[in-house]
């Protein structure tokens, strides 16, 4: 009973995309990407190869992370605005349908960004690390979507929804830089600065460890394997649940 429509609604949900040109915002982005590389490999003294694919791979992730969290906060935001949302949750189904249709479809979205821009790493990489790389975003991205659609069923106004992605995505990416910075170098610490390194040990354990994902040196240095991309994978699924139930929760819980 949940299969058939959860279904429909991930279809719909690609469609949606595809014709609100997000395909061509993606080659558009990536077309952007490589002439900024190759124009700073001009500019480049030593390294040129390295710094162009730095550049590349670092400009292509935050596109996708961009243009994915941007669909889906305005997809859900403005289907709640046209009362589109409140007809499909009157529809004899249960809401679980409904989420996971979006999050299909979202997943799905996805797999657009991940093999455009997995494959253009090519250029600088192995074949292997290339795949790692665009599996790494892929899985980056589902992370990005889920939250995304979380934020958007909960504030159900794009701007505070859109700030709420940003900060979780910057925060996530950062943390492991500020845990160094708040344990300090070692030697004697006052209460205040142990206390803010359990904070951010705290806060750190409820956030996705993103600044592991999609790594730039996977590309130059070749330093990625299939134990990296496992525990990726692995870190993705129960950080995926824990969305998907808090969204679940957050959608069964709103009044028609």
């Amino acid at each position: 009973m949940m299969l058939r429509p959860a279904l429909t609604i991930a279809a719909y949900t690609l469609l949606e995309a595809l014709r609100n040109r997000l395909l061509w915002l993606l080659l558009l982005a990536a077309l952007a990407g490589v002439g900024l590389a190759g124009f700073l490999h001009e500019l480049a003294l030593t390294e040129g190869r390295e710094v162009q694919a730095a550049l590349l791979a670092a400009a292509l992730r935050l596109a996708a992370v961009f243009l994915v969290a941007t669909f889906v906060v305005t997809s859900v935001v403005r289907e709640a605005d046209d009362k589109g949302l409140d007809m499909l949750l009157a529809l004899p189904m249960p809401r679980a349908a409904y989420l996971f249709g979006k999050l299909a479809g979202f997943a799905a979205l996805a797999l657009l960004p991940a093999l455009l821009f997995g494959t253009l790493s090519l250029l600088f990489a192995a074949p292997a690390q290339s795949a790692l790389w665009g599996l790494s975003l892929l899985c980056e991205l589902w992370i990005v979507a889920a939250f995304s659609l979380l934020c958007a069923l909960s504030f159900s106004q794009a701007l505070p929804a859109l700030a709420g992605v940003a900060g979780f995505y910057l925060l996530a990416r950062v943390i492991g830089a500020l845990q160094l910075l708040g344990h300090g170098q070692g030697g004697a610490r006052s209460h205040g600065q142990r206390a803010i390194g359990a904070g951010l040990d705290l806060v750190a354990a409820v956030l996705p460890a993103l600044d592991r994902y999609t790594r730039t040196e996977w590309l130059l240095y070749g330093s990625g394997d299939a134990a990296t991309l496992l525990a990726i994978a692995a870190h993705s699924a129960i950080y995926l649940a824990l969305l998907a139930a808090a969204a679940l929760f957050d959608l069964y819980r709103k009044s028609l």
